[in-house]
Parts: structure tokens; C-alpha cells; sequence
């Protein structure tokens, strides 16, 4: 006999003697628990289905008839949808979490991750920074003890969070790091330090670059420095998401400018909460949705998301022209406060221009204006009130009114009434266009419950799921999950969430659509919306039978560039 036909024997025999557990045994463990009934949406936009979904170890392991399937616990979805949880495309609830970690105005809505940092972002940071933005910290009662993405995400895994968070990096925050609040261009060997600086974000886990570049000192930067902090964000598969320079008067020529950026930097590019703002703009969004349609159809990565209202929320010292915060808020304040240079500001607000975001010019009036969240406690009787009720109480002109409330308190949120609703529903409609809430997570109890957010902080997933669904039919109930699980998932590279399919993380919402709607509005925002049965974050309930259970079983979501 062979050498060779005896070592095949003795590997045969050693096989067969070989004890093997049967294949089947690895899928008869004991699902945690098994979602039964329910008509699947599974995110990808397809139509519902019927099945039952089978969760172990945070993820889903099965779909299909799990009848017999032992498990430790069953959910009735009978009537229900069963999806994807919802993926919030831009949240701002990067201090706010750290307030409230289980974020209730999150997941009332099914939002099961959100991705933060517009532009500024909670790192880097450096002690100028601290004390610069000292009343915010302040406000919520923080100690900002991190001064990287790594200490942060470090501060978040020790806490414990209801939610999964993801952040960008923002050109901002980096550009703060190294010219301050100034209205200057950064040297050569400037730049290096500031991309250097991106580098080492997208080392620690962020998902891209951001930019803001309404709000100052954001507005300071030219392109070729935006360019060059998106390529290095790139350079680690991140991508480039901004608050554009306009969206009004010169929306076009701003989808152009990030437009440029995604191409010379080899980034996709996504543009936070499109709109067409001002009243001369009303009616522009065909415009603005063939500009993009053209974008896309010549191989450009553009996307965009929305929150669906008409209304946005923004810094009330946006008002103010660019060259006046030069230096920080302290020589804002100072500005408004000399008589020379306070004319010279209102004179600007009064003349339309093309040259900065003028939005004196694009709103009907100062009713349109509504006082958000303060932190002068002096001032929280005024939260609520719109500009015209409170330059009535002052016995001063509207603007007057403006610049005296900036001094009393510069870091003012308020909401303002700048869109129309036929160019809101056209850009939902868009098959690129996700969803993002543009507010950080709050509570009704607690510091946050004594804020007057805008309403979508509480109701923007929800609102879709009854307006633009249910009452009015702009979408269809699988569009508008897609646009809240699978677009948002696929745009930041998550491979692992946004479908319901086996191998994901089970994040997943039980809900009934005849009945899930908003109760948040513009007077009374600070309630909770309804219709969430059950939200599953990476299995666990932060949801179970509409209540909040407290866990906390949320991850820092890194970007592909992290490097342990």
C-alpha cells in the first residue's frame, strides 16, 4: 500500500472517530427574545412583510417562522410595524447627553443613533475654548474634563448612554484650536497644526468633517482651507457633511462651493437640513433639488437631510453680520454696546446683500422670531415670546430689542419662521434626502425641562410618520422608514445597522402608524411623542410597552479611520 493511500486512510478513520456536534445545535440556543407577528419594513424600502424577527447577544440571528424557537422572551407585534430603529443624521446632543444620558426626546421618537458635531464639535478642546464657551458648560453643569474625541467617547462608555453616538470633527473647532475667534487666515504652518488636528479626530473615531459655516468664526475660512481639512477626514473614510454659507440668496452658488470641496477633497458630501430660506427664496427648491439632480447625475456623492418643518433654529446672534463677532461673543457684546458700531450693524441688517446670511432680510417680521433656550436665568420668563412681544414689553424698536437681548445673553437659541411648507415636502420627497432632528436630545424634567426648544427636538420622526405619511400621502410609509434607517446608514458607512436583517445590531422600533404622532408645537414643546411601543438599542429596551425602561445599552459609533 502507498504512503499516500494510507495517510488518506488514517485521515478518514480519524473523522469518522471524531465525535461532531450536529450542525443544527449552534441555532437552537435560546433566542433573548423573539419579535412575533409584526409586518417587517425592513428599511431597504421594499414593501412590508410577515415574519418573526430573533435577537441574541445584541443582534438580530434570525428572520423567518421562529414558531418553535425557544426563547426567553416573546413581543406580540400583531397590527404593528416592526424597523429599523431610526438613524438621526444630525442630533446635537453632545453635552446634552452627558445631562440626560437616556435622551427621552430621542427615543420616543425611535431614535436609536444620532450623529453630532456641526461644525463645532466636543473636541478638540483647549483651555481658550473652555473658557469662551465657559457659560454653556455652566448652563448644564459640566465639567468639560476631556480634551480629545478619545477622553470624550471614554467619559461616554464609562456613563453609559440610552442611544448609539457618532461625531464628525468640525472645521470650526479646529480652526478655534488654533486661530481663536478671529477673523484671520491661518498660515501654511497653521494649517498643518489644524489638519494634523483632523488626523488625529479621525484616529480617535470621528466620522468626518463638518462645517457650519453660517455661524462665526466659521464664516472667516475661505475654501481652499475647507478642501483641505476634508481630505484629510477623507484620507481616513470619512466624509464631508456642512451647514452650507447660504441657504437663501445665495443657496446655488453655496451648493456649489460644497459641491467643490466634496470633488478637490475626494469626499461625498452631505448637506444638513436643505432648505431655501427667506421669504424672496419661497419657491426655490425645484431649483436647488435640479442643481443637485444634475450634481449627482455627473458622479458627484451629494446627498442632503431635513427636519420637515418651516421653521429652523439657530443662534440669535446669526443676525448679526459675520465681521461683528470677529474676536468671541465678549467683543460682539462690546460692539453692540458702542453707538458708532451698533449703527453700523443695523445698517448692515437692513441692507440686503448676497455677501453674508442676512436673516433680518429673510424673515416676514419680528413675529417670525420666537426666543428659544437662554442662559441668563434673568431672562428664562422670556422663552416663548417672540421678538415683537418683547420689543412691545421694552418699549423698543425690534432691532434695539435684538442687540439689547444679545448683551443680556449671547448664546440665545431661537426659532425662526423662514420657509415655505410646498418647498419643505419637495426636498423630503427627494429619494437622497434623510432625516435629521437638528436638536439635541432633552427631557421635559430637569434643567433640560426648563428650555424651549423647537418642537422637531421632541416630534420630528413621529411628525413625518403622521403629516407627510398618514395625513397628507407625500411619502409612503417604506420611503419614509427608508429615509430614517437605511439612506442615513449607508450615507455614514454603518454596514453593521439601518436594515433589518440577520448579522445587524438589533435596533429595531415596534410601533403602530395609525396611531404614532407628535405632541410637541411651537408654545408647548416639551412633550414627548407617542405611538413607540417598543425601541430595541443593540437589543435591549430603552422602550418596553411605551415606557421608558432606564437602560442605558447605547455604543460609540467609530468611524472607519479609528485606530484602537
Amino acid at each position: 500500500m502507498s504512503l499516500h493511500r494510507l495517510s488518506f486512510l488514517l485521515v478518514l478513520a480519524l473523522f469518522f472517530a471524531t465525535p461532531r456536534s450536529a450542525p443544527a445545535q449552534s441555532t437552537t440556543a435560546a433566542f433573548d427574545l423573539v419579535i412575533t407577528n409584526g409586518h417587517i419594513i425592513d428599511g431597504t424600502g421594499s414593501p412590508w412583510y410577515s415574519g418573526d424577527v430573533g435577537i441574541r447577544d445584541g443582534r438580530i440571528a434570525a428572520i423567518g417562522n421562529l414558531t418553535a424557537a425557544p426563547r426567553k422572551r416573546t413581543i406580540d407585534a400583531a397590527g404593528k410595524v416592526v424597523a429599523p430603529g431610526f438613524i438621526d443624521m444630525l442630533g446635537q446632543s453632545e453635552l446634552s447627553i452627558l445631562v440626560e444620558p437616556r435622551l427621552p426626546s430621542k427615543i420616543y421618537q425611535g431614535i436609536t443613533t444620532e450623529i453630532t458635531g456641526e461644525g463645532g464639535s466636543i473636541a478638540p478642546l483647549n483651555d481658550a475654548i473652555i473658557a469662551a464657551d465657559r457659560p454653556g458648560y455652566d448652563h448644564y453643569r459640566i465639567n468639560p474634563d476631556w480634551r480629545t474625541f478619545r477622553q470624550y467617547f471614554a467619559r461616554l462608555e464609562k456613563q453609559g448612554t440610552g442611544i448609539n453616538l457618532a461625531s464628525y470633527v468640525g472645521a470650526t473647532q479646529v480652526r478655534r484650536m488654533v486661530l481663536g475667534d478671529d477673523n484671520k487666515q491661518p498660515t501654511p504652518q497653521q494649517l498643518e497644526q489644524m489638519k494634523a488636528l483632523v488626523r488625529e479626530a479621525m484616529k480617535d473615531g470621528a466620522v468626518g468633517v463638518s462645517t457650519a459655516l453660517q455661524y462665526a468664526p466659521a464664516p472667516y475660512a475661505k475654501t481652499d482651507e475647507l478642501i483641505a481639512l476634508a481630505a484629510e477626514g477623507g484620507k481616513f473614510g470619512g466624509i464631508y457633511s456642512t451647514h452650507m454659507r447660504s441657504e437663501s440668496d445665495a443657496v446655488l452658488e453655496a451648493i456649489d462651493e460644497a459641491l467643490r470641496i466634496g470633488r478637490e477633497a475626494h469626499v461625498p458630501v452631505e448637506i444638513w437640513h436643505i432648505k431655501v430660506a427667506g421669504k424672496n427664496n419661497w419657491g426655490r427648491m425645484p431649483e436647488v433639488v435640479a442643481r443637485i439632480n444634475a450634481a449627482r447625475a455627473a458622479g458627484a456623492d451629494v446627498t442632503a437631510d431635513t427636519y420637515a418643518y418651516t421653521a429652523g433654529f439657530n443662534s440669535f446672534s446669526a443676525f448679526v453680520p459675520a465681521w461683528a463677532h470677529d474676536g468671541g461673543d465678549a467683543k460682539m457684546v462690546e460692539r453692540l454696546q458702542d453707538p458708532a458700531t451698533r449703527e453700523r450693524i443695523r445698517k448692515d441688517m437692513l441692507t440686503p446683500s448676497k455677501d453674508w446670511e442676512n436673516e433680518w432680510q429673510e424673515i416676514p417680521g419680528p413675529d417670525a422670531v420666537m426666543i428659544g433656550v437662554v442662559q441668563n436665568p434673568k431672562l428664562l420668563p422670556l422663552q416663548g415670546k417672540r421678538l415683537s412681544e418683547i420689543a412691545k414689553l421694552w418699549n423698543k424698536d425690534p432691532i434695539d430689542a435684538l442687540f439689547d437681548f444679545l448683551i443680556e445673553d449671547p448664546s440665545t437659541g431661537v426659532a425662526i419662521f423662514i420657509m415655505s411648507q410646498p418647498d419643505v415636502t419637495l426636498a423630503l420627497q427627494q429619494p437622497w434626502v434623510a432625516i435629521d432632528n437638528d436638536s439635541s436630545g432633552t427631557s421635559p424634567e430637569g434643567i433640560l425641562g426648563q428650555e424651549h426648544p423647537h418642537p422637531r427636538a421632541y416630534g420630528t420622526f413621529p411628525r413625518i410618520l403622521r403629516k407627510y405619511v398618514r395625513e397628507e400621502k407625500a411619502l409612503t410609509l417604506e420611503d419614509a422608514i427608508r429615509k430614517m434607517s437605511a439612506l442615513p446608514a449607508q450615507r455614514l458607512r454603518l454596514t453593521d445597522r439601518g436594515v433589518l436583517k440577520a448579522g445587524m445590531w438589533a435596533d429595531v422600533v415596534i410601533f403602530d402608524p395609525a396611531t404614532v404622532r407628535d405632541l410637541a408645537t411651537f408654545d408647548n414643546p416639551n412633550q414627548l411623542s407617542e405611538g413607540m411601543d417598543y425601541v430595541l438599542v443593540n437589543g435591549v429596551p430603552v422602550i418596553d410597552q411605551g415606557k421608558m425602561t432606564g437602560a442605558l445599552p447605547g455604543k460609540v459609533l467609530r468611524g472607519a479611520g479609528y485606530q484602537p
